[in-house]
């Protein structure tokens, strides 16, 4: 992750310093900014001190050594564009990340953008945090101490400058004194020795010289606390099934082992462990051996604008954040800190050298921009005025930007984001070289030194990784590079027109569904338009200036139809048209819901994404109610996580839009409160994915419709309810004929369960007899005061049936208002169970015995109830409509 720093002048925010944050040349070990600082009162209690055994003198000296050294290593910042050696006191500048405390287990591999996308409603102002210095505290609902703890977060949100925050108080005494050493293993490091063959022991003493001294002995009467950084950059094959168990700590075994048996607690099991990694990784660590699982999260809407009022004037404030919040885009990736730099970076450039320039309206101008804003101070930094206009790349500048655009493309395609000498070396790069007259060693791509000194490197965020991998590759289309475009086609590649490669690489995009290649495709189409080739001029090669091309790429993503793509996926083509400062899609959509006027999938992919966007929470999502094809309203299924009434009748739902709505019912906050998926196949895998988001403890849904469903196992659903119980009040499974019994059988676990709250159940026409009255008897006995409406309505209960259930009417505790039994096969002797029953019971208000063949006769003492001014009957259905 990419250093970033502020300058010396302070605001005041919430009581506290906020500083103006600069780009930095990379340090020993990178980090980020964070978000609000912590402050720490002089009344504060001190933290609890671990004392080691008072006649281990020597011990105390090793350990005090230590925290000297770590203190020395991760105290200072490297600022600005100093020399290394200068810096500022981390403490001076240190503003606090927001970490939320997040129990789900769920692991989320779409791409990064998109997750911010789907999340970007969530004020984390108000959201439950927890201090980075707390993560080990017991939990008050668990009965065990908290001793692993996986922190998730996207790339260049902060995790790596919490862990340098955590060590420097530490080493200050300041937090966590219960911890007598701290050890940091990045991943990136471990890679570098992931070959060898060590003890834990003789691992300690490779990273940490200071404790050479410890003996095996000693090192088992310390607290000591582990932090593996950045697993997402782990080369290492964690293996947690099959592994080699080592108890050990002086017993030799490779590094991927000991890690394991670390976490697992077989090795060193008293010893904490801190795992940071990015969200698609997470599951590289089996839940069983988590305790805690916490998330950073970005910049709030007021922080945004925080920052960039400490880097503006006052005069153009109110120009910059106005453009930052009319593109969505810029507006969403800006709670990322590193893209604030960029964009800060960008838009003082602009300012400085035009007043009067456009600011950037695309992703992909802003990070073209970004290029040509390094490259000019490289050349201003590195080489003599007289030398190269400042208005074109130099030929050094552009081999090596290709030669990166090499490395990124070779290693999106893997995920790799850390690189080695060797990595480089395989794309041509000479580093030495290189670094001689290039910047973007220090602000495109950065170099650090760690153990052994050898070099480590990275592209200072992912999306710069990806930026530069559309480089090279719409570089090697328009020089005919056919070997690679056959790589980002995967077929054998003949040479198309643009339109047509284009809508190849969209093609090959969609197959992805995780969206490895979303931002690359993005920022690939951006490049078509002569603006950006303007900005990177030297770099890439100008296309045909045919405006009946770019017209045809627009027709070609607007066309774009794929029946098994997942909607949440088909936003992209939208994304994609916005790149290309494609704005008509808005206005079309205007024009068409005010004349109802049909629309088009591409117009569902847009309105889903303003609906998802969108800063209000929408009341009701009716696809029934838009104009469009099946097609079409799947595509707005993404816009169900940010309603709170979802109408998904008869929608021919798959299983894929069965996850999208799984994926709303988990979300954090999940807005749904109810969900209508009547008349939708949802038996099988559908039903397991919808029970899947009704199971998250983030899933407050209160009415649930599945009506003509075709149920019938529903062990999941059961399953889902009876663990988050206490929410759902409406539940209609009604028209599941096969249901049968055993379906009842089994729903009647969740009805049992104490917590269960459920106001309404309908059960209509799912094949049921007077044996599922027997199962519901105990199940609404056991927790009879909340059912306020049972509709069991054209099933063949028969009078045994109406027998068990005047049983449950006749409960002390039952406050059952609605009774409704059509066509339930009925006769007098049910008209005489239910007379005695609501004599005991004063709260049934209506019964419906209609389509039974009644007559009069029959239901002469029920009618003299509702006439009764001591009971409660008002409402009695007999006669056939």
């Amino acid at each position: 992750m990419l250093g970033l720093e502020r300058t010396s002048t302070p605001l005041t925010l919430d009581g506290g310093l906020v500083d103006q944050l600069v780009p930095v040349q990379p340090s020993s070990r990178s980090t980020l900014p964070s978000l609000h600082r912590r402050k720490t009162l002089m009344t504060q209690s001190p933290p609890p001190v671990a004392h080691l055994p008072p006649a281990d003198v020597g011990l105390q000296e090793i350990v005090n050594e230590h925290k000297i050294h770590l203190k020395r290593q991760y105290e200072r910042v490297t600022e600005g564009f100093g020399e290394s050696g200068s810096g500022t006191l981390l403490n001076t500048i240190y503003t606090e990340l927001y970490i939320i405390d997040e129990q789900s287990e769920e692991v989320h591999t779409q791409h990064e953008v998109r997750q911010l996308e789907t999340t970007s409603q969530t004020d984390t102002d108000h959201a439950p945090t927890i201090k980075c210095h707390k993560l080990f505290e017991v939990l008050t609902h668990l009965k065990r101490p908290i001793r692993v703890v996986l922190m998730n977060g996207i790339a260049g949100i902060g995790k790596t400058f919490l862990v340098q925050k955590f060590i420097v108080d530490w080493s200050e005494r300041l937090e966590n004194q219960d911890i007598n050493i701290v050890i940091l293993l990045s991943f990136r490091e471990l890679n570098l020795v992931k070959d060898e063959r060590y003890s834990l022991l003789e691992l300690l003493h490779v990273f940490y010289p200071t404790l050479q001294k410890v003996t095996t002995e000693k090192l088992t009467l310390c607290k000591l606390l582990f932090i593996f950084d950045g697993l997402d950059e782990s080369r290492l094959s964690l293996e947690f099934t099959n592994r080699k168990i080592v108890s050990d700590i002086t017993q030799k075994s490779s590094v991927s082992e000991l890690v394991t048996n670390l976490i697992e607690g077989n090795l060193l099991p008293s010893a904490l462990i801190w795992i940071t990694t990015r969200p698609a990784a997470a599951n590289q660590i089996p839940p069983t051996c988590v305790d805690r699982v916490t998330e950073v999260r970005g910049f709030t809407g007021a922080q945004k604008e925080e920052y960039f009022r400490m880097r503006f004037s006052e005069k153009e404030l109110s120009r910059v954040i106005s453009h930052i919040k009319k593109s969505k885009n810029f507006n969403v990736m800006c709670k990322i800190p590193v893209f604030c730099w960029i964009t800060a970076t960008i838009i003082e450039y602009i300012l400085n050298t035009d007043q009067r320039s456009e600011l950037p309206k695309t992703l992909t101008d802003m990070y073209s921009y970004f290029l040509l804003v390094q490259t000019k101070r490289n050349k201003h930094k590195y080489q003599k005025e007289h030398e190269t206009s400042p208005q074109e790349l130099t030929d050094a500048d552009r081999e090596v930007l290709l030669k990166l655009g090499k490395l990124a493309f070779e290693n999106l395609k893997t995920r790799n984001i850390i690189f080695y000498q060797e990595d480089l070396e395989e794309c041509g790069l000479d580093v030495t070289e290189a670094s001689l007259y290039s910047g973007f060693f220090t602000e495109i791509f950065k170099r650090e030194c760690v153990i052994f000194q050898k070099p480590v490197y990275s592209f200072v965020h992912l999306s710069i990784q990806e930026f530069l991998a559309a480089v090279y590759t719409f570089h090697c289309y328009t020089n005919r590079k056919t070997e690679v475009l056959k790589e980002v086609l995967g077929e054998e590649y003949n040479e198309t027109s643009l339109d047509i490669f284009l809508s190849k690489v969209m093609e090959k995009s969609l197959q992805s569904k995780n969206g490895t290649l979303d931002l690359f495709v993005r920022f690939l189409h951006g490049l078509t338009l002569e603006s950006s080739q303007r900005l990177l001029v030297g770099l890439l090669s100008q296309t045909e200036k045919n405006p009946e091309v770019i017209q045809k790429i627009i027709n070609n993503l607007k066309e774009m139809r794929r029946s098994q793509i997942s909607p949440d996926r088909s936003i992209n083509i939208f994304h994609c048209l916005t790149e290309m400062n494609d704005s008509s899609l808005f206005q079309e959509i205007q024009e068409f819901l005010k004349s109802e006027t049909k629309l088009s999938e591409i117009h569902c992919s847009a309105l889903a994404y303003m609906l998802q966007m969108s800063e209000e929470v929408l009341d009701e999502l009716d696809l029934q109610k838009f104009n469009t094809s099946d097609q079409g309203r799947h595509r707005l299924i993404p816009a169900v996580s940010n309603c709170r009434k979802a109408l998904l009748k008869a929608c021919h739902l798959s299983e894929t839009h069965c996850e999208v709505v799984a994926s709303a019912l988990k979300s954090d906050p999940s807005h749904l409160v109810e969900l209508d998926m009547t008349g939708n196949k949802l038996h099988g895998s559908g039903l397991n994915f919808l029970s899947a988001g009704l199971s998250s403890p983030d899933c407050r849904l209160e009415t649930l419709r599945l009506e003509s469903c075709w149920l019938s196992d529903i062990s999941s659903l059961v399953s889902a309810l009876n663990s988050n119980p206490s929410h759902l009040k409406h539940l209609n499974l009604s028209h599941n004929n096969n249901l049968e019994n055993s379906g009842v059988k089994k729903l009647c676990v969740f009805l049992e369960n104490p917590h269960c709250l459920l106001e309404t159940l309908r059960l209509q026409r799912c094949s049921l007899s007077e044996i599922s009255c027997d199962h519901l008897l105990p199940a609404l006995q056991s927790n009879p005061s909340h059912l306020r409406h049972l509709d069991l309505s054209w099933n063949n209960l028969q009078d045994s049936g109406v027998k068990q259930l005047c049983v449950y009417l006749k409960t002390s505790d039952c406050r059952l208002e609605t009774l409704r039994l059509w066509g339930c096969k009925l006769s007098e002797t049910s008209c005489d169970y239910l007379f005695k029953a609501l004599q005991s019971n004063s709260h049934l208000r209506e019964l419906d015995l209609t389509k039974n063949n009644l007559q009069e006769s029959h239901v002469k003492q029920l009618s003299e109830l509702v006439d009764s001014p001591h009971h409660t009957l008002e409402v009695l259905k007999w006669k056939d409509p």
